[in-house]
């Protein structure tokens, strides 16, 4: 069973920074994507960044130029650098992992960290 576990949340002032990470049991190699995803209250879950296998990274135009994803395969460990935060950009951020199956593909889950912005 593959596990994500966030983590790196909390509360920061607008313009300030934050670095989320996520903790992947198994290798990275495995997925085809990995992402970051956020629900704010009231509204739909959306995609932040999302990293192909392929080695392209896709950003939301919201957070372009302000986030960077990375990803690091010896520990198993992608992250969020975000910086420039806004009040926005606040809600809980969710790990993503999707692994291709012989139907189609499966998405694993973190059970998310919340990022507060305010002053």
């Amino acid at each position: 069973q593959v596990q994500l576990v966030e983590s790196g949340g909390g509360l920061v002032q607008p313009g300030g920074s934050l670095r989320l990470s996520c903790a992947v049991s198994g290798s990275l190699f495995s997925f085809a994507t990995m992402g970051w995803y956020r629900r704010a209250p009231g509204e739909q879950r959306e995609l932040v960044a999302r990293f192909t296998s392929g080695g392209s990274t896709n950003y939301a135009d919201s957070v372009k130029g302000r986030f960077t994803f990375s990803i690091d395969y010896a520990k198993n460990t992608v992250s969020l650098q975000m910086n420039s935060l806004k009040p926005e950009d606040t809600a809980v951020y969710y790990c993503d992992a999707e692994q291709l199956t012989a139907s189609g593909s499966d998405h694993y889950w973190g059970r998310g960290t919340q990022v507060t912005v305010s002053s």
